[in-house]
């Protein structure tokens, strides 16, 4: 690894330690599979949360929508329980969310709303119950031809 790659990895691993914070709170938002806003329980601005660990089609792109309304569907308007892990590129909190108990991103993904992430062509922690979701085809798994929502950037970029 290069000086420059240690750098940043060394940064990464600071902020994220410095940033990682456990708080309850109300969803009031949901912008699409993977992303949404937490007004905490201690009062404050809501804060804008990216699931860790998972990644849900775009907006635009198919089972984009059927995406979001699941996600939706089950934790809009209710407590949930951010683990976060410091921040993303566009400063959104990195987090796992637990509603009633249930890791919200593992329920995406087994329910196939979403896809377990990759690192460096290494399944995820999700990879299992992604596996179990394509078998029965459950979400986008119905339908042939789902393109990973990172493939799907590539080829046509964010939606608008």
């Amino acid at each position: 690894m290069t000086l420059r790659g240690w750098l940043l990895l060394l940064a990464t691993c600071c902020a994220t330690a410095a940033d990682a914070a456990v708080f309850r709170g109300t969803v009031t938002h949901v912008t699409d599979g993977d992303t949404l806003w937490v007004r905490p329980a201690s009062g404050g601005a809501p804060v804008e949360i990216r699931l860790l660990d998972l990644d849900a089609p775009e907006g635009c792109q198919r089972f984009g929508p059927q995406s979001k309304q699941a996600l939706a569907r089950r934790v809009l308007h209710e407590a949930v329980r951010v683990r976060s892990r410091g921040a993303d590129e566009y400063d959104r909190a990195l987090a796992r969310v637990e509603h009633r108990g249930q890791d919200v991103g593992s329920w995406m993904v087994r329910s196939g709303h979403a896809w377990s992430a990759t690192f460096r062509d290494k399944p995820g922690p999700y990879a299992k119950l992604e596996r179990q979701a394509r078998a029965e085809r459950a979400g986008l798994w119905s339908v042939p031809g789902a393109l990973e929502p990172r493939s799907f950037r590539k080829r046509f970029g964010r939606c608008q």
